[in-house]
């Protein structure tokens, strides 16, 4: 068999008060054995009760060496009743290992040197005057209970030691689906900054080819080819600065292979197109726009759609067929504020009570859209905040808006 796990160490209360019980039920075991007969107590009775306190203080060591400690107190019980307790406190923590070769031995050394005790002359020892069939049956019983007693604790310790690895283990796999969320949004976002990049090192080359080959331009078209130049280079460098920002997590991103490229990602500008969907999957949306006016820049835009679009499809996915109200405000040179709310979901409708014209359970998600969502909105510089709010479920987002 295996080794099973140590078991959790004990605070000073908990070991305290089972040593406790040992010292006084050892101490009550050696005056029901030489304090009622009235006579003086002999030299047997003081080593008695010095090999009870010797098993006691070894007993605190039961857990660091169990068999040895067992089998020491075990045979103590030859000599001393006021190890008698002190022995079966080691004797539990034995069975609760659950090996059962020194568990036997241990049994039947127990019952032995029980009942051996009895028959040990004694000077100054009361005596029962009972019948040896009876020592051997209370012994048999003690031993019993104490085998019963070690084997639930220790079943009852592996449950929960099991509850702990599982527990651990769901901690484990929770934080890997976050990273792999976390490490999909960079890869995605990266993906749509090389279409972005790619458009404007073409621009560049395209211009700057026709400055080299077109001898028949004037001046003013020269200078208007050099600011587009200057102009989409710019661009491009901060673009090229974005991905090595979102590439600088050591793990790459995966490599695709495709017949063709991947058309051009959404912006702001494409949240018509995405309002419209979501009505038309049943969820009404009011959109609600305080934006000054100006031109959002499109790393920006593409990030504020995908956190109206994440929002939307928790909408139709937690609460479908509820409202949702979509807010957008700020200005150039300021901050871009998007919020998404819709009112919490109640409880369940009762099977009884449902109709065709009632909106379909929830459907399943795995827990770690959000996640990505405030990856990508801490990369474009932004903030995330998501959560129940006043009886409404809230995604807010603040992105930069340059001037």
């Amino acid at each position: 068999m295996p080794d099973r796990p140590a078991p959790p160490p004990l605070t000073r209360f908990q070991e305290g008060w089972r040593l406790a019980v040992a010292a006084l039920g050892g101490l009550a075991l050696w005056v029901g054995q030489f304090g009622t007969n009235g006579a003086v107590v002999g030299w047997f009775g003081v080593v008695d009760l010095l090999v009870g306190a010797g098993c006691v203080v070894l007993a605190h060591h039961r857990r660091r060496w169990p068999v040895l400690v067992a089998w020491v107190t075990t045979l103590a019980t030859a000599v001393s009743a006021t190890a008698g307790v002190a022995g079966a406190l080691a004797y539990v923590s034995l069975v609760t290992t659950r090996r059962w070769r020194p568990i036997v031995g241990v049994s039947l050394v127990g019952l032995a040197a029980g009942h051996l005790y009895e028959y040990v002359p004694a000077p100054g020892r009361g005596t029962a005057g009972l019948p040896w069939w009876t020592s051997l049956i209370f012994l048999t019983l003690a031993t019993g209970i104490a085998l019963v007693a070690g084997l639930y604790i220790g079943a009852r310790r592996d449950l929960v030691q099991s509850y702990r690895e599982r527990a651990e283990t769901a901690e484990r796999e929770q934080a890997a689906r976050v990273e792999q969320a976390r490490m999909g949004e960079r890869a995605r976002i990266a993906r749509e900054m090389h279409d972005v990049l790619a458009h404007r090192i073409s621009l560049v080359a395209l211009h700057a080819g026709a400055m080299t080959y077109r001898t028949d331009l004037g001046a003013e078209e020269l200078r208007s080819s050099a600011a587009v130049v200057q102009e989409n280079a710019h661009l491009a460098l901060g673009e090229l600065r974005d991905v090595l920002g979102v590439l600088r997590d050591p793990a790459p991103a995966p490599a695709t292979t495709g017949p063709a490229p991947a058309p051009p990602q959404p912006t702001l500008a494409d949240l018509a197109a995405l309002v419209r969907e979501t009505r038309q999957a049943g969820s009404p949306v009011q959109v609600v726009d305080h934006r000054e006016p100006g031109t959002v820049p499109d790393a920006v835009g593409r990030t504020a759609y995908r956190v109206v679009q994440e929002a939307l499809t928790n909408v139709r996915k937690h609460a479908p067929g509820g409202p949702a109200v979509l807010r957008l405000a700020g200005g150039p040179g300021g901050r871009l504020e998007v919020e998404v709310t819709n009112p919490l979901r109640r409880s369940p409708v009762p099977v009884a009570d449902r109709s065709p014209a009632r909106p379909p359970a929830a459907v399943p998600g795995g827990g770690v859209g959000l996640v990505g969502l405030a990856e990508r909105v801490g990369l474009a510089g932004g903030d995330l905040a998501h959560g129940p709010d006043g009886g409404r479920y809230r995604v807010r987002a603040s992105l930069p808006w340059p001037a």
